[in-house]
């Protein structure tokens, strides 16, 4: 990953306080004792050896995040914890298996027994909505991690920060989990900053949530795994359709807002794909070396063609258009899948070449499905690992995947900012050798 400006990025954690509840999980008959982690427990921003001897070279401490895992001594008394959580923003899979992770954790691991689900993401905390809260034990998250979606339901849009710390003073929660993509984050930041700032007790923990894989200083989300799974299947119909018939193309449109690492991986995943189109990396459609003029080409040379565009892609080809918004602020991008069909189709018809065009968006399908095993897993890790931080007193923090580790990543750290395929990194290299597009750009 290509990260600017490293020096400045700040791996401190805040805590509520200091430790003095010996763990749980001491009582434990195995050898658990030997898995406690200790804050000075670190995990190195970079592995690479002359990024890390510049920073030794200038006198510097060299970039690192805590490891993430159990202490041996706790904040919460468990026996007087109430916990939350709450999923936010677009569906993705894996949420459940956090939420399932999270309650067996905090519930056999370190007895807690007030666990509840906020219905509706951030909704559920103000009263004018009038959603019901949930009770969360291990009876009644037991069998879902073969369901899609959020079994706590989930919203977008803002809501007063002030009345959820209000709620969360009612209901004297001391945990809540927060489990969402960019907007949540910030969200946490901000409910965090104002729980501090009344002097309570209450640690907020995030989840990381994207299936765009996109969040800074996240090298893997949760669902991510399970998109280019499902997207090498339409890959793989749309390569059948195309190779089915003379001239057949097959486009297909993945999501991918800001970056496009669905796109590109699912292409590395399966190699049918002759162009892929990301927002990173800009192109023409028309002119020598423009995409219609390469595509038209391909069909000439083989008699067929598969294209994957990332739904961020191509944004430049609607300026002039309204900026509109949805609930969460982002602006609502135009449907670069439909363009493009449209496109194809009258740049073929006006050279009187017949295409057969089979267009194929399996967005909506892909985030409301059940993780796969990779993700379920990886979900695990995270939940366990978040209920870990949480009852050591830790707050203000996100749990994050960065080197082969969990870890603890401060949200002011990641909170707002985005990451993006690099255009002259391996990922990109690597798919310019598969499909052999070159530059989809007029020089």
């Amino acid at each position: 990953m290509d990260i600017m400006e490293i020096d400045t990025i700040n791996t401190e954690i805040l805590s509520l306080g200091t430790p003095k509840i010996p763990s749980p999980l001491h009582k434990e008959t195995d050898t658990i004792t030997e898995h406690f982690v200790a804050d000075q427990d670190r995990v190195l921003l970079f592995v690479d050896e002359k990024k890390v001897l510049s920073f030794v070279a200038k006198g510097q401490p060299i970039p690192s995040f805590e490891l993430a895992g159990p202490r041996s001594q706790i904040y919460f008394d468990p026996s007087k914890m109430r916990c939350a959580l709450v999923t936010c923003g677009g569906l993705c899979p894996g949420l459940n298996d956090i939420i399932r992770a999270i309650v067996l954790e905090l519930y056999y691991r370190y007895g807690v027994r007030n666990i509840y689900g906020i219905r509706y993401g951030l909704q559920g905390f103000i009263p004018s909505f009038g959603h019901d809260v949930m009770e969360l034990s291990p009876r009644n998250v037991e069998n879902i991690l073969d369901m899609g979606g959020s079994i706590l339901g989930s919203s977008r849009g803002p809501q007063d920060i002030d009345d959820i710390v209000d709620c969360l003073e009612r209901m004297n929660i001391g945990i809540l989990f927060m489990i969402g993509g960019d907007g949540t984050l910030m969200a946490a930041n901000r409910i965090t900053d104002t729980i501090l700032e009344r002097g309570l007790k209450i640690s907020v923990v995030g989840i990381p949530k994207t299936i765009d894989n996109d969040i800074f200083l996240v090298a893997r989300s949760f669902g991510f795994e399970t998109a280019v799974d499902v997207a090498t299947q339409a890959i793989e119909g749309a390569h059948n359709e195309a190779e089915g018939y003379p001239n057949g193309i097959g486009l297909i449109k993945l999501m991918g807002r800001h970056s496009g690492f669905i796109a590109t991986t699912a292409t590395l995943a399966k190699q049918e794909v002759n162009f892929v189109l990301i927002p990173e990396v800009d192109f023409d459609l028309e002119g020598p070396s423009g995409f219609l003029t390469k595509l038209k080409k391909r069909l000439e040379s083989r008699k067929h063609a598969v294209i994957v565009v990332a739904e961020g892609a191509g944004q430049k080809f609607f300026e002039g258009a309204s900026a509109e918004r949805d609930a969460s602020g982002n602006i609502k991008l135009k449907d670069i899948g439909v363009f493009l069909k449209e496109k194809i189709s009258d740049y073929f018809h006006a050279r009187k070449m017949e295409i057969a065009l089979k267009y194929i968006d399996p967005s909506y399908m892909i985030r409301s499905l059940p993780a796969n095993a990779n993700d379920s897993v990886f979900c695990g890790f995270l939940g366990r690992d978040a209920v870990h931080a949480g009852m050591a007193g830790k707050t203000k923090l996100l749990i994050g995947n960065w080197n082969n580790h969990f870890v603890h990543v401060p949200m002011e750290s990641s909170a707002g900012k985005r990451k993006h395929v690099n255009p002259n990194g391996k990922l990109w290299r690597t798919v310019i050798e598969s499909t052999g597009q070159g530059s989809l750009k007029n020089e």
